[in-house]
């Protein structure tokens, strides 16, 4: 049986406009991401690779385009008819430490999505919260503890269990492994490789690092200026 589509993307274009005229972020980019399949993109600073990811998942509006997500186009969606979707379309940031709230225990941060999403009681909440800690490696007299008591790799892996929380299909990853150490970034790409595996996921994953998106990824899509100018199987590439 053939591969669903789960995301496709059409003559997609993000321009902004600053005081030395239209910044093309985004140029007519066009491409489909299947069920369960991992997209890389790679490109140098500046070419759009972020702000690409961010109008996918409508962070940012599109100037004009598509982006069909199980064939609805979200950029003619509704602000509530968007959060709505949010449970099935999640982001893991670069820097995991400015994307936690540092007021915030470890139970709190992962488990603030099902106090949004859920209304199951605080029991089974915490259940969850601490099966997806588990899966990620992180031990369980953790929950009590706040952001900066722990080190990059291990703050990435509270962002990837509230990411995972509710048990998403298609995750944003804006270059998750570029701030952390060397011997950190293995671990936690082999920690995403296999928790993709176990859930189906399937992930759009922003690097500026061949070795990373060789390793991870099953197609690669280079940027350039705004523009993808290829766009290819991992070997090929």
């Amino acid at each position: 049986m053939e591969d669903k589509v789960l995301l496709d993307v059409q003559g997609l274009k993000t321009y902004f406009h600053t005081f030395k005229g239209v910044v093309k972020a985004v140029d007519n980019v066009s491409f489909s991401l299947k069920e369960g399949e991992i997209l890389g993109i790679v490109g140098e600073s500046g070419c759009g690779k972020s702000t690409l990811g961010r109008t996918v998942i409508r962070l940012l509006n599109p100037t004009s385009g598509q982006v069909l997500y199980k064939g609805t186009d979200l950029a003619t969606l509704s602000g509530e008819e968007m959060r709505k979707l949010r449970q099935e379309i999640q982001i893991i940031f670069q820097d995991p430490y400015a994307s936690l709230n540092p007021r915030m225990t470890v139970r709190e941060l992962i488990q603030a999505p099902l106090d949004v999403y859920s209304h199951e009681s605080e029991a089974e909440k915490l259940a969850k919260v601490k099966n997806i800690m588990a899966k990620v490696g992180l031990r369980e007299e953790y929950m009590s503890k706040y952001p900066h008591e722990f080190s990059g790799g291990q703050r990435q892996r509270i962002v990837i269990a509230r990411a995972l929380i509710l048990e998403p299909k298609f995750i944003f990853c804006d270059e998750p492994v570029s701030a952390l150490d060397v011997s950190v970034r293995a671990q936690v790409l082999n920690l995403m490789k296999d928790l993709q595996k176990e859930f189906n996921l399937t992930y759009m994953f922003i690097s500026h690092d061949l070795s990373v998106v060789r390793f991870l990824c099953d197609r690669i899509g280079v940027m350039y200026l705004g523009r993808m100018v290829e766009i290819a199987d991992r070997q090929e590439l």
